[in-house]
């Protein structure tokens, strides 16, 4: 059993290279920008007038 998740997952990351690493590193840096302004936004929101 655990073999044959084994031999699948190997057949699976051989494909999984469809994108490629500098790709992935720019999107991902893209989304902590965009977390990080959705963040920002919201700095004032907790304060009491």
């Amino acid at each position: 059993m655990v073999h044959t998740a084994v031999l699948v997952a190997e057949e699976a990351a051989e494909h999984a290279s469809a994108i490629s690493p500098l790709l992935l590193g720019v999107l991902a840096f893209g989304g902590f920008v965009v977390a990080l302004l959705a963040t920002y936004a919201f700095r004032h929101a907790n304060n009491k007038h």
